[in-house]
């Protein structure tokens, strides 16, 4: 496992923005350097529905996506706290699958597999090539790792 307690979490209450321009912030809080970005549905004073941006980032990047949040969003203001995360060792492998190859992110927790993930993109591209359903690419990934 890694132990990172150099991040920082990024909060901004947002009540008044078009919700077609998050997808865009997102990914410049991404290209920014966020290790992290997600939304989280909340109601704010006098029952109005809003979002709030929470952003993972290391600490010398904050000023970086600071300046994207108040740009790039109608928030008035934001909140950020240190936290430590912890991650499991990940290293990523190609799986070959009989309508191609697919990258599979693994998680360690010592020497021992204990998470894996297949990049969605990839599986999706071998859906749409191949007609099949996407699910069924999943489920070979995961009979196949799980075997070895």
């Amino acid at each position: 496992m890694e132990i990172d307690d150099e991040m920082l979490e990024i909060k901004a209450n947002i009540d008044d923005m078009n919700p077609e321009l998050y997808s865009y912030v997102i990914g410049r809080l991404f290209d920014g350097g966020a290790n992290d970005v997600y939304l989280t549905p909340i109601i704010m004073k006098k029952g109005r529905p809003a979002l709030k941006l929470n952003v993972l980032v290391h600490r010398s990047k904050i000023l970086v996506i600071r300046d994207i949040i108040l740009s790039e969003t109608t928030t008035l203001g934001l909140r950020y706290y240190p936290v430590t995360c912890v991650r499991l060792r990940r290293s990523i492998v190609k799986v070959e699958t009989p309508w191609g190859k697919v990258d599979v992110k693994l998680g360690f927790q010592g020497e021992k597999m204990v998470n894996f993930a297949p990049e969605n993109k990839d599986c999706e591209k071998i859906a749409a090539e191949w007609k099949i359903p996407l699910k069924d690419v999943y489920d070979y990934l995961t009979i196949k790792i799980k075997k070895e």
